[in-house]
């Protein structure tokens, strides 16, 4: 069987190269309500995101999970199945375009350690899944917590 092409999202501005840039994410669930980071960087505002963010090199998508979730809410999750593969064209905060090229999966969260949390202006919020869906900044974030819903 084929692999499906993941979906692409975000408008390309017209001139501009896109930088293709590997990422993973996690959808957790705890009481019901999903983990998301509320993001806020001065002079640019607030939006929500699914924990997560670029793999580095010599790491795969579900260490990046891992990683990522510690640094921006200070959760241990172990990462399980994939949801979906989207890929998501946006300027990071330094006004850098890249396409996310992004795996989505389900994370199971196993604790808590404040210490790992080191980014700042992420904050670990709780949302309903369907208040998730309105909030996210990401289509392609809200793409994956469609498909998890509807599995």
């Amino acid at each position: 069987m084929a692999e499906i092409e993941p979906l692409q999202f975000g408008k390309a501005e017209p001139g501009v190269d896109y930088r293709d840039r590997p990422a993973a994410f996690g959808i957790a669930l705890r009481d019901g309500k999903l983990a998301m980071v509320k993001v806020t960087v001065e002079g640019q505002g607030t939006w929500f995101d699914l924990p997560g963010g670029g793999v580095d090199p010599g790491e795969d998508d579900l260490k990046a999970v891992v990683r990522e979730f510690g640094e921006e809410t200070g959760l241990k999750v172990r990462p399980g199945d994939l949801v979906v593969r989207a890929r998501q064209r946006f300027r990071q905060t330094d006004g850098s375009p890249v396409n996310n090229h992004s795996g989505h999966y389900l994370a199971q969260i196993t604790g808590a350690d404040p210490a790992l949390k080191i980014e700042d202006d992420h904050e670990l919020v709780w949302f309903a899944p369907e208040e998730a869906l309105r909030r996210l900044r990401h289509d392609s974030h809200a793409w994956a917590v469609l498909s998890w819903l509807r599995a």
